[in-house]
Order: C-alpha cells, then sequence, then structure tokens
C-alpha cells in the first residue's frame, strides 16, 4: 500500500474544515490535494474521530499482513506438491528440485531454500574435484588383471605404483567404474562351534596341509596338495596330479623341507585317507615333526590352509579352464609365484607373503637359528 504524506489527525482535520463550510476547492488548495483525494478521504474517514480512524488503519495493516500470510502458504503448499514423492536427500536433488521451483513459480533461491529446509551453501557448491582418468584407467586395468580383488586390495597394488588416495576416494571410484565383486554363493552348511585358533609365533612353526579337486575340460578329475606356511601366509607347494598317494605326500614334504633348509616343528591336516595313510605314520615317527589332526567334521580348525583354498579357487580355479594335467601344472606354479610375490595379504599387513617372510628374518637377532617352542 502506498504510504500517504498525511497522518490521521491531518486528514480528519482536513475534512472538519471542509464540513465546517469551507469551499471543497480552497479546502484543496489550501492544502495541495485533489478533490478527488478529498472525496475518498471522506468516503473512508467520514463521520470519524482520530482513534476510530487509527483503528481502522490498523486493521487494514493486520488484514495486509494475514493476505500476504496466507498467499505466502499457498504459494509454499504449492512449491512442495510439485516435489511431492521425491527424496531430497543428496545434495544433486536438493539443487535440481530447488532451480526447478524457482523457474516454475519465479521464486528467490532463499524462498525456494527456505520451503524445502535446504542450505543454501550446499546449493551453491559447485564440485571441484577432477575426473581422475589416469588412476580411473589404471583402477580398472589392474581390476581386469585381477578379478576377484576387492578395493582394499587394488588400493594397495596402486599404492606400490605411486597411486596413493584416502580409501573413501578410492572406495567411490571402485563403485563409480562398477568394479565390485559378485560373490559366489555355495551351499549352506551346518556351523559347530568355534575354538580358538592357537597362532604360530614364527615361519616353520607349523604348516597346514589340505587337498582340493577340480577337473580337466575333457572331464578328468585332478588333486591338488596345497602346502601353507600358517605364519608367513607361504604357498610352499601345489602338486597337482590325478591321485596323490600318502607316499606322495611324504616324498613332497620331504622335497619342501629340502628347499627351506629346516623342518616344521608341526603339521595340521584333516583325516583323509592319504593323510593317514601308513606312509604318513612311518614318515612322522622317521622325523622330528608332530602331527596334529583335526577334529572330524572341523574344518575350522585348518582356518589357515581353508582360507588359502577358497582363495586359490576362486582366483584361480574358478576362473581357468585346464585342457590337460601339464597346462594345469603350469598355471598354478604362475600362479602360487604371483601369490607368494606380488599379490597382497591382508592376514600379514598388505604385504607379500614372501616380503613378510623376509621381514622375519631380518628382525631375528643374530645367532638365532632355532624356532621357539609352540604351545598348543
Amino acid at each position: 500500500m502506498k504510504k500517504t504524506r498525511f497522518s490521521e489527525e491531518q486528514i480528519i482535520a482536513v475534512l472538519r474544515e471542509q464540513e465546517g463550510g469551507m469551499k471543497t476547492a480552497d479546502v484543496c488548495r489550501k492544502h495541495g490535494i485533489s478533490s478527488a483525494t478529498l472525496y475518498a478521504w471522506k468516503a473512508k474517514y467520514g463521520g470519524m474521530d482520530v482513534s476510530q480512524a487509527r483503528k481502522l488503519k490498523v486493521l487494514e495493516e493486520e488484514n495486509g499482513r494475514l493476505k500476504r500470510l496466507l498467499a505466502d502458504a499457498m504459494l509454499d503448499n504449492a512449491v512442495l506438491k510439485e516435489v511431492a514423492g521425491k527424496k531430497l536427500v543428496r545434495p544433486a536433488a536438493q539443487r535440481k528440485a530447488v532451480e526447478h521451483a524457482r523457474q516454475l513459480f519465479g521464486i528467490s533461491e532463499r524462498r525456494a531454500c527456505t520451503i524445502f529446509g535446504v542450505d543454501r551453501t550446499s546449493v551453491r557448491y559447485a564440485p571441484r574435484h577432477s575426473d581422475d582418468g589416469d588412476l580411473r584407467s589404471r583402477l580398472r586395468e589392474i581390476a581386469a588383471e585381477r578379478r576377484r580383488f576387492g578395493y582394499r586390495r587394488l588400493g594397495i597394488m596402486l599404492a606400490r605404483e605411486g597411486l596413493v588416495m584416502n580409501h573413501k576416494k578410492l572406495l567411490r571410484l571402485y563403485r563409480e567404474e562398477n568394479l565390485r565383486v559378485r560373490r559366489r554363493r555355495g551351499r549352506k552348511r551346518a556351523m559347530g562351534t568355534r575354538a580358538p585358533m592357537t597362532l604360530p609365533q614364527g615361519p616353520n612353526q607349523r604348516w597346514s596341509l589340505d587337498f582340493v579337486s577340480d577337473t580337466l575340460i575333457s572331464g578328468r578329475r585332478i588333486r591338488i596338495l596345497a602346502v601353507v606356511d600358517d605364519f608367513t601366509r607361504e604357498c610352499l607347494a601345489l602338486v597337482v596330479d590325478t591321485s596323490l598317494s600318502g607316499a606322495r605326500v611324504a616324498r613332497e614334504l620331504d622335497a619342501i623341507i629340502a628347499a627351506r633348509g629346516v623342518p616344521p616343528l608341526m603339521i595340521v591336516s584333516d583325516n583323509g585317507t592319504e593323510l593317514t595313510s601308513l606312509a604318513v605314520l612311518r614318515w612322522t615317527q622317521e622325523r622330528p615333526v608332530e602331527w596334529h589332526y583335526i577334529a572330524p567334521g572341523k574344518p575350522q580348525q585348518n582356518g589357515y590352509v581353508e582360507s588359502f583354498n577358497g582363495r586359490l579357487h576362486d582366483e584361480c580355479l574358478n576362473e581357468t579352464l585346464f585342457v590337460s594335467l601339464g597346462h594345469a601344472r603350469s598355471v598354478l606354479r604362475l600362479w602360487r609365484d604371483d601369490y607368494n610375490h606380488v599379490r597382497p595379504h591382508s592376514g600379514v599387513g598388505g604385504l607379500t607373503p614372501a616380503d613378510a617372510a623376509k621381514r622375519v628374518v631380518q628382525h631375528r637377532p643374530e645367532g638365532h637359528h632355532t624356532n621357539p617352542g609352540l604351545q598348543l
């Protein structure tokens, strides 16, 4: 409403002069107003005193304020209905909703942000991060080579090349590139009680043995003997053949001991027929090695080699079709070398098993040539 230069008292005084007998033209000339203005005042304030005129002005101002509030509430309601059913959780969605409301209803940014309960700084924020093209490209290349690696292990591989980043950024790029590893679902198995496992305190204190089965493309079944050092997580051997007897197991263990120069204090295995044969029993009697058999039906008691078997299946056996026995031996030999010298292992702080073994040797005091006793 346009503000007049006359107060209510002055308007009532002017009307009183006109009502007192002064001509309308003279009153208008005296106060510098038009006759139309005078008659408009008379229509509005005629017969009123000053107090009544003030009350009328207050009522008009209150009525105008209520009308504005009602109009604002109706506009807010219309804006909210326009985006009804849309979730404004992420900043991008909030910015889009604010811009849409401004264009459709012609309201200000401040008004739109107030309606949606959005902070104006988040609406005005412009992302400044780069697209990380080279980093994304290298991440995809490594993920293509190591298809069963998650983002943590891929991050270790990148860090070796000098590409170090925050783990949250690595996870974001990993998800945006859609590199997530699909988990292979196995059949459900009953899980018994779990007993805590004693950890070895050095290399060659405890080795774990287990058998893994696979088939050639011809359908012929092959068996793989896996031997793992439980402390360094090294794969000591992957013996592949169509069948592996107890005598063959003893012969392969002798070959591993000759290569490492020291026998283990203990070997852990399940109760398979090859590992409970007379040849294995005779081998344990002739050497200072304790052989520990886990409880039947409790593979978790041999958890290190079981975990290794899972990685072997997931990263090698399930990814490769073996043409022949020689092909299987060649592939597994390369994979074992990669596992020991290239692949980061979370169980040894992201190092490779070979690096973990070297670190143990470097920190070993001089003159220390024997392994400490292993308490079970």
